[in-house]
């Protein structure tokens, strides 16, 4: 993956976690998801930095500009606009799994990568308890994370190119673990986020995320 995959992953992540400030299920998990968010926005703009004006490839590039997995640029629900717990764990969980092995094979001979290690390691933690902490809940939330489970399996084809075996030992023992079933590998697999070509809700995404910095070009605070 390029500097510029990494970046955008954790770019788009970072925009979508933090729908959930002030809206968690608990003061707890409110920071938790907040900090998780933040950790993603440190991480890109390290690795914007390093290629360039941050603030142009961040905020003056349009979506087909973009090189993020589909996955992070989902809603963390079944619509735009929907915010789900057991949909946000899955994709943390699918996420994480893959961002903590990219970040170990880069510690080596890459800066960021190294310092997002123990990060990443925090995240896949966070999600596996919740995960086995959901599917193994009650019928409502098995239902839910399942569901999760099902609807964004598709996308992680995109999201673990080159690593999928590592991913799923990762993921696989803490599905069962949560008496959750994993989808069959033989369906469909979306991609074309890594050569800019995006789902309607990354559009979505980046109009509110750019909307200041586009009206008010150059502003310092």
């Amino acid at each position: 993956m390029s500097p510029l995959e990494i970046a955008d992953d954790a770019l788009v992540a970072a925009q979508r976690l933090g729908e959930w400030v002030s809206r968690a299920p608990t003061l707890e998990e409110d920071m938790a998801l907040a900090n998780i968010a933040l950790d993603q926005l440190g991480v890109a703009r390290l690795l914007l930095q390093s290629l360039g004006d941050e603030d142009r490839l961040a905020y003056l590039r349009s979506d087909a500009e973009f090189r993020n997995c589909l996955l992070v640029e989902l809603p963390l629900g079944k619509h735009r606009g929907d915010l789900d717990f057991g949909w946000t764990i899955a994709w943390l969980l699918f996420l994480s799994a893959a961002q903590s092995l990219r970040y170990n094979d880069l510690a080596a001979s890459d800066d960021v990568a190294a310092k997002a290690v123990k990060e990443s390691a925090y995240h896949l933690d966070h999600a596996t308890q919740w995960t086995v902490r959901l599917g193994d809940g009650t019928e409502e939330s098995h239902r839910r994370i399942q569901t999760a489970v099902e609807e964004y399996w598709p996308y992680t084809h995109e999201l673990t190119e080159g690593i999928r075996d590592r991913w799923l030992s990762i993921v696989d023992p803490v599905l069962e673990k949560g008496t959750l079933t994993r989808p069959g590998d033989d369906g469909w697999k979306p991609s074309g986020g890594r050569q800019g070509r995006h789902t309607e809700h990354l559009s979505y995404l980046l109009a509110e995320m750019q909307s200041l910095h586009r009206a008010h070009p150059g502003v310092t605070w």
